[in-house]
């Protein structure tokens, strides 16, 4: 895979007061998943991820997934509209009562038709569950253009950002070769 020097710029982003969102009426189900299911979770970041570059994990093998999703303080949990998924979040509970949101996103079928802010809230009311004292995550210029203005817009306030340079995927990602 060919890639190309690409300048990032990060936004850390941390809510530090309890915001609990009324739930709207749902147009999909949220589940959690109860088991470490590397395919799954290779599967969402893979699909999800595809036009935001997301990149770092598709070099993973199934071991390092099952290492990763093993782990007591990861979670995935997993919106269905029927029996399709439409996207998902990943959690990291740390022990200090810090949850990071790790990865968060629509499949890109899904984008654009109104589930992106009740999904958010639910992520946020989520992470809340386990009396958590901060709950935060990252955002950068490869992300959706609306993902930060959307977890500003929910309450959270930026506590840093920085600026790196990476090697990305020349070519737009596809969730398989060929897509």
């Amino acid at each position: 895979m060919k890639k190309i020097k690409t300048d990032i710029h990060v936004w850390h982003v941390e809510m530090t007061e309890r915001k609990f969102y009324e739930p709207l009426d749902r147009l999909y189900e949220l589940k959690k998943v109860e088991v470490a299911l590397p395919e799954l979770n290779r599967f969402m970041y893979a699909t999800v991820g595809a036009p935001w570059n997301w990149y770092m994990r598709l070099e993973w093998n199934w071991q390092r997934w099952n290492e990763y999703l093993s782990k007591p303080t990861i979670e995935t949990w997993v919106a269905y509209q029927g029996a399709t998924p439409i996207g998902y979040f990943e959690l990291d509970r740390q022990p200090s009562g810090s949850t990071e949101i790790v990865y968060f996103g629509l499949i890109p079928q899904f984008v654009g038709k109104g589930f992106g802010k009740a999904f958010l809230e639910d992520c946020i009311n989520t992470a809340w569950l386990e009396n958590e004292t901060r709950i935060w995550l990252h955002t950068c210029t490869l992300d959706h253009p609306n993902a930060l203005p959307n977890y500003l817009g929910r309450g959270f306030e930026v506590f840093k950002e920085e600026d790196f340079e990476d090697l990305i995927p020349a070519e737009p990602l596809k969730p398989w070769p060929g897509a």
